[in-house]
């Protein structure tokens, strides 16, 4: 089974809130990982999502916890941030491995 992973970087410009996450997170970049795996049996690649995690700061501020989320959610957020934001990049693409 080959799988692959997307990193990207998401910046957010004021608090937010996702659903997983029982807190506010504060504004800053953070680290967005998507591990999908192929579709056997196609005549083209075609990749399903496995799961979404963002790494958030944990509630000390000493360390980072892994929050597994909805991407939907994600994007509902970032939609809210950028609604008081000039249109300029929300989301930079970091890096994309392959397995398999």
């Amino acid at each position: 089974m080959t799988m692959r992973t997307t990193e990207k970087i998401v910046t957010f410009h004021r608090p937010f809130c996702l659903n997983g996450v029982d807190r506010v997170l504060p504004p800053a970049d953070y680290r967005v990982v998507t591990d999908e795996e192929l579709i056997e049996g196609l005549s083209f690649a075609a990749y399903h999502r496995v799961s979404t995690v963002i790494f958030v700061p944990t509630p000390s501020g000493a360390g980072v916890e892994m929050v597994t989320i909805d991407p939907h959610d994600l994007q509902e957020a970032q939609d809210r941030d950028a609604a008081t934001k000039p249109a300029s990049a929300q989301t930079q693409p970091v890096m994309t491995r392959q397995k398999g």
